[in-house]
């Protein structure tokens, strides 16, 4: 039976190597799954990549033949060139593999480009079988399409609307209604269920729901390596298939699927492509255990396994899930070093910014494990930590430290199974800032060992580097403290979502009680810097107040002096005029002077008398300058007659005496101007 089951294999080898050839695909995963597709049907998967009519010319296999030795015999290319060329169905998969190689050269020779005649692929097409309730829908959708659109087509067939849908199952986790399905990598058959939590089920869909319920719960299953004796507490949700698991096992334990040996797996647990939720295993613990098969004597265990095949090939019962498959040496196999399988690094080496180094982290990081993870900070370390330590004490958070190592068999398991757990990037998302460095590349762990020294310390540094490879990934917990910062916890790659969630919410209530003194210090702090800032401030509108006081008081006592001297100074103008005046009266006639003489008798406002003898023939404004040389001015005084009354300050003081009627004598009083 063991040779059997190497023949079997040799011979997918070489199917494999003369559809690389001949197709010029070189992606290893991408041509496993497209002949998986064909049940390993070499014509079959050929004329599905290039249609024959008008595909691949025969001069192509004939002009190159002689490039073709190392692929396979000249059995196979007569047989499989008679297959292109005939219009009769393709053999099947059995016949094809059952037929011996030999050992000359293959007809499928590889083709350069010059001479590759080859057309547009056809669009491939992916079946979906979705379940809901009591009902099952088969749909058949081009791998262009995206999750919408089955989602509406599912609205249509189900009469649910498509924004109340939640469609579960995916291998990579939830996807977005905007992801096309070539972006999911998915076999040609694929199983989804509908989950509808806002509208309430029927009684005749209470056994569905329970189903789907299951579905959603997570189990825990502890798992012995026994050859290493060590226990695995991995949660997986009950939509994972035992396929899945056993995947994940062989990225912790270097153990192939096709080696591993378990016990534990209940007797209805007969079909890897079964979920968890069906297998029958214990809720929600089950113990199980795995070892390495023993295998025979001819079996070569590759010393390079390439790690990516077998994420994208299918999940349905085939047991390619990686490239040791084949068992020999992949770089003698396919002309290539292992190193061409590998994934893409993580981060670059010798990054001269660290921001772009993160921004290159966190798109490799979503392109391996999906855009669901935490919100890695773009920038320094010392950027990350400004952020998270040096702020008001309540906006200050954790700094998460990821360090995440690809030649650790742990690094797969823990970004997909805990850095990508809904629950464990909320509460990251919530409560820290999630810085992440790669040290796969010596460069770039020294980098970080120097950063860590001088914002952390030589402590920090040391402890970093104790850790050996396979204790990788590494998520050290930072706090920010009054002289230095201090890493509160350092959790290795081997633990489990609940764990590392526990461990998270232990560094968060030391935090916080942490964070509660900072937050009272700085309100007492801020408290009295308002106590100091009032009264400054009151002492500065004191001293502005007495400023303006005494600024007032300097403005009153200059007013006070400018009136002052404006009132003497029209006092001296009153009296200077007073006198000119005086001096510019006539003299005072005689009464014996023989002419007419009037006399008058002018009372003032304060009840004086003024008396003075004039001619009659003097002007009136004689008696106007009289009465302002005494100091009454006609602009304030008005001049009046006693009966009757009569305002003489008003008739012309061109006019005589006589002519005014103030002859031979007159009383004349005295009235302000209003």
């Amino acid at each position: 039976m063991a040779s059997d089951s190497g023949d079997s294999n040799m011979d997918r080898e070489m199917i494999l190597a003369d559809f690389q050839a001949c197709t010029g695909i070189d992606n290893i995963a991408e041509a496993i799954t497209l002949l998986e597709l064909n049940n390993w049907d070499l014509v079959a998967a050929i004329n599905g990549v290039i249609p024959q009519e008008n595909g691949i010319l025969q001069s192509d296999f004939t002009s190159e033949a002689s490039q073709a030795t190392m692929y396979g015999p000249p059995s196979r290319s007569e047989a499989a060139e008679a297959a292109t060329t005939s219009e009769g169905p393709a053999p099947s998969s059995s016949s094809s593999s059952s037929s011996p190689p030999s050992s000359s050269a293959s007809a499928f020779c590889p083709i350069s480009p010059s001479s590759r005649h080859i057309v547009e692929r056809q669009p491939r097409m992916i079946n979906f079988k979705v379940d809901y309730r009591e009902r099952s829908v088969e749909l058949m959708l081009e791998e262009s399409s995206t999750v919408g659109d089955i989602k509406g087509i599912l609205q249509t067939e189900l009469g649910i609307p498509a924004s109340k849908m939640h469609l579960k199952g995916w291998k990579s986790g939830d996807v977005s209604d905007s992801t096309v399905l070539r972006s999911l990598h998915l076999p040609k058959n694929n199983s989804l269920y509908v989950l509808t939590p806002d509208i309430a089920p029927t009684a005749s869909t209470s056994k569905n729901s329970a189903l789907q319920d299951s579905l959603n719960q997570n189990f825990l299953l502890v798992i012995s390596h026994r050859e290493a004796q060590r226990d695995y507490n991995l949660n997986f949700p009950g939509s994972k298939t035992i396929q899945e698991v056993k995947r994940n096992i062989s990225d912790l334990t270097n153990i192939p699927v096709r080696h591993q040996q378990w016990e534990g797996w209940p007797a209805s647990a007969s079909d890897d492509s079964m979920t968890l939720a069906l297998s029958g295993i214990s809720y929600p613990c089950h113990r199980l255990s795995v070892c390495r098969r023993s295998s025979p004597a001819n079996a070569q265990e590759p010393t390079d396994e390439c790690t990516d095949v077998h994420m994208i090939s299918d999940s349905e019962g085939d047991d390619y899930e990686d490239a040791s498959e084949f068992g020999v040496d992949d770089s003698e196999m396919f002309g290539m070093t292992s190193s061409s399988c590998r994934k893409s690094p993580m981060m670059p080496e010798n990054s001269e910014n660290e921001a772009d180094a993160l921004l290159y982290f966190t798109a490799e990081f979503s392109s391996r494990y999906g855009e669901t993870h935490p919100m890695f900070y773009i920038g320094s370390l010392e950027a990350a930590s400004q952020e998270a330590f040096y702020g008001k004490a309540r906006d200050r958070k954790l700094l998460a430290i990821y360090l995440h190592n690809d030649d650790s068999v742990l690094s797969n398991v823990f970004c997909s199974q805990m850095m990508c757990a809904d629950s464990i990037v909320s509460y990251l998302s919530q409560n820290f800032i999630t810085w992440a460095w790669d040290v796969t590349k010596e460069a770039n762990k020294a980098r970080l060992l120097t950063m860590c020294t001088r914002h952390f310390g030589s402590v920090v540094t040391q402890t970093i580097r104790t850790y050996k490879t396979d204790q990788f990934p590494l998520l050290l917990i930072v706090m920010g403290k009054r002289t230095s910062n201090e890493v509160l916890n350092v959790i290795q790659g081997n633990t489990t979502v609940d764990e590392l969630m526990m461990r998270l919410m232990g560094a968060m209530e030391i935090f916080t009680a942490q964070q509660q003194e900072d937050i009272k210090d700085e309100d007492e702090r801020e408290a009295r810097e308002t106590v100091k800032r009032e009264q400054d401030e009151a002492y500065r509108l004191s001293l502005e107040a007495d400023r303006k006081k005494r600024e007032a008081q300097e403005r009153e006592e200059a007013e006070q002096v400018r009136l002052e001297q404006m009132r003497k100074e029209q006092e001296e103008e009153k009296e200077a005029i007073r006198l000119s005046l005086e001096q510019a009266l006539p003299a005072e006639p005689d009464e014996e002077s023989g002419e007419q003489i009037s006399k008058l008798r002018i009372r003032t406002p304060s009840g004086e008398f003024l008396e003075r003898r004039f001619l009659g023939s003097c002007k009136l404004q004689v008696l106007f300058d009289f009465v302002a040389s005494k100091g009454f001015p006609f602009e304030e005084f008005k001049i009046l007659t006693t009966f009757p009354r009569r305002n003489i300050t008003q008739l012309d003081p061109g006019s005589t005496l006589l002519e005014a009627k103030l002859f031979p004598q007159e009383t004349l009083f005295l009235e302000a101007k209003e």
